[in-house]
């Protein structure tokens, strides 16, 4: 939920984190030419620091958004981007990564997909900001049921039975973690729900969209780091508009947060962990590849949805702790369901 990283052959198999980091875990398709030795230990490697980045980006932006109560969501997103923005461009100086030039005719293909991200991202932080980390987990499997009814009706896409029943448990266990949740708040709901429909809407978008942007590009691809920097580039200005439109500029100007060191820290640290996420995916994809990338995926938020209610102290139910956990599993078997998919077609 910070930084971004991109991708687009089946959209609703990737996992929120990397959509909301750019990053779209199809683009295996785009590197395969370019795809590393796999070394045993390497891919342990990348799955741990895959994991730890995404986990610990979700719960610094809690911490900032919550425990620092702090009321500006998009200023801490346009912080973020920005931190992604200098470090690629740095990157991309230096020659340690190639990225594609950001045309006007690359601009105007992607800025419908930008506006979804930009909402996407958006809606992801006010969302946090009210709702426990292990229920937007729990909340974000709605975007895999929006996205396959999406695929479903756009691209003609059947999905076997398995996969189907995976999707009906995910509904089940979001509704009785909603009914169950001790801290429920409707603002907080009505956010992830809009934030829901924004990330399987990016998703199906982006598929459609990348096959024109890659003709558009100087070399006839676009590969994760050119998705991770206009992604980002092209959500500044908007983001500015955007702090403007919901106030937040009066907010900013009256906080103590942004004269305290170690907030500004804290903040420079999520815009970190959220690159890292888009590195750390891509080095995890080439070591293994999209069937164990999507489980690990899917098993990572266990403990993440555990480290969630620990660290901040969440008041929970026996009942609430079930429909969390049931709605985990119905993930885990979303992955593997989507796997058999996969290697029967």
């Amino acid at each position: 939920m910070g930084s971004r990283s991109p991708i687009a052959m089946k959209p609703f198999e990737n996992n929120e984190n990397d959509l909301e980091n750019g990053f779209d875990k199809d683009t295996e398709k785009t590197t395969r030419s370019t795809r590393v030795t796999k070394i045993p230990n390497q891919a342990l490697l990348s799955g741990l620091a895959y994991c730890i980045s995404s986990c610990s980006m979700i719960l610094v932006n809690k911490f900032v958004l919550s425990s620092y109560d702090f009321n500006a969501g998009i200023f801490l997103m346009l912080y973020q981007n920005l931190i992604s923005v200098l470090i690629v461009s740095t990157l991309s100086f230096l020659g340690v990564i190639s990225t594609e030039p950001l045309t006007w005719r690359l601009v105007k293909v992607w800025l419908p997909v930008n506006f979804i991200f930009v909402g996407m991202l958006i809606t992801s932080m006010f969302s946090l900001r009210y709702i426990n980390v292990a229920m937007v987990t729990v909340l974000k499997n709605v975007t895999n049921v929006i996205t396959a009814v999406g695929e479903m009706y756009l691209f003609s896409k059947h999905h076997d039975n398995r996969v189907w029943a995976a999707l009906f448990l995910m509904i089940i266990s979001a509704i009785s973690g909603g009914i169950t949740d001790l801290s429920f708040h409707a603002v907080g709901y009505t956010w992830q729900l809009i934030n829901c429909f924004l990330t399987a809407s990016y998703s199906l978008t982006l598929r459609r969209v990348m096959d024109t942007a890659k003709q558009v590009t100087k070399s006839g691809n676009l590969n994760e780091f050119s998705m991770v920097l206009l992604n980002n580039t092209l959500s500044l200005p908007l983001g500015i508009l955007l702090i403007f439109v919901f106030n937040e500029v009066d907010y900013l100007s009256k906080t103590p947060l942004l004269r305290l060191p170690t907030f500004w820290l804290v903040m420079t640290l999520s815009g970190f962990l959220g690159l890292a996420i888009s590195f750390t995916s891509m080095w995890f994809l080439h070591q293994t590849g999209a069937t164990t990338y999507s489980l690990v995926g899917s098993l990572n938020k266990i403990p993440l949805s555990v480290a969630g209610i620990l660290l901040f102290k969440v008041p929970t139910s026996l009942e609430n702790s079930a429909s969390i956990f049931f709605g985990l599993l119905a993930g885990v078997f979303f992955a593997r369901a989507k796997m058999r998919e996969r290697s029967q077609t």
